[in-house]
């Protein structure tokens, strides 16, 4: 599904459910305390990270949780995973051509009660009541928090740092399927280039809403 809106440059694995998976010992430290909803999203992201890996030609490593939980992914590899209820993702691509990737899913549905205040700039909620007017098919304020939380997985690997919801703004595209990213604080510098904001694409199907944003390098 998610290979959909995502680049030829990355290679994604996807699971809807949890078959068995195999656990290196480091990862099985890192999961030992967890209840078993946790191990099996656990466990399932990095089976579909290990056959990204295979399709990438890289061989099985760990995945070991870094700062904040991100995923310390094996020497010239970049990548990023997700897991909601009844879906898990891993997209990978090699450091050469790749720069950072965030990807997000989420359950087709609206946010709890209270959530869009905290997660949405005002202009932000502006633009979902026109959206929700004009294409009611979808639960644009999940898909917003998505987009978000793909936003900040490719600006961690970056920057090391946190990004708060109201230090970006994003704007959902309905007809082309993308969004743009607009950081409100400044950005990174990469391949000698201040990173001013992400694209990225979106997906509704089979009651999920999926994001990605893939940043190219800017080597050959």
């Amino acid at each position: 599904m998610i290979d959909a809106i995502l680049p030829p440059a990355v290679v994604a694995a996807e699971s809807f459910d949890d078959p068995p998976a195999e656990l290196f010992p480091e990862e099985e430290a890192a999961i030992s305390r967890a209840v078993d909803k946790r191990r099996k999203e656990f466990a399932t992201a990095r089976l579909c990270a290990r056959r990204a890996m295979a399709a990438l030609g890289v061989p099985a490593a760990p995945v070991l949780p870094g700062p904040r939980g991100a995923p310390q992914w094996p020497a010239g590899v970049v990548g990023s995973m997700t897991h909601c209820d009844g879906y898990r993702a891993a997209v990978l691509g090699r450091a050469e051509h790749v720069t950072s990737v965030g990807i997000d899913a989420e359950p087709d549905g609206p946010l709890p009660p209270g959530v869009l205040g905290e997660i949405a700039l005002p202009e932000e909620q502006e633009h979902l009541r026109a959206l929700a007017a004009s294409r009611p098919g979808v639960h644009w304020d999940r898909m917003l928090f998505s987009a978000k939380e793909s936003v900040y997985k490719t600006w961690f690997p970056l920057t090391g740092r946190w990004l708060g919801f109201e230090e970006a703004v994003v704007a959902l595209d309905p007809a082309a399927g993308s969004f743009e990213a607009r950081l409100l604080v400044p950005g990174p510098v990469v391949d000698g280039t201040k990173v001013t904001g992400f694209a990225g694409r979106w997906l509704a199907e089979r009651g999920l809403v999926v994001t990605a944003i893939v940043l190219p390098s800017a080597g050959p």
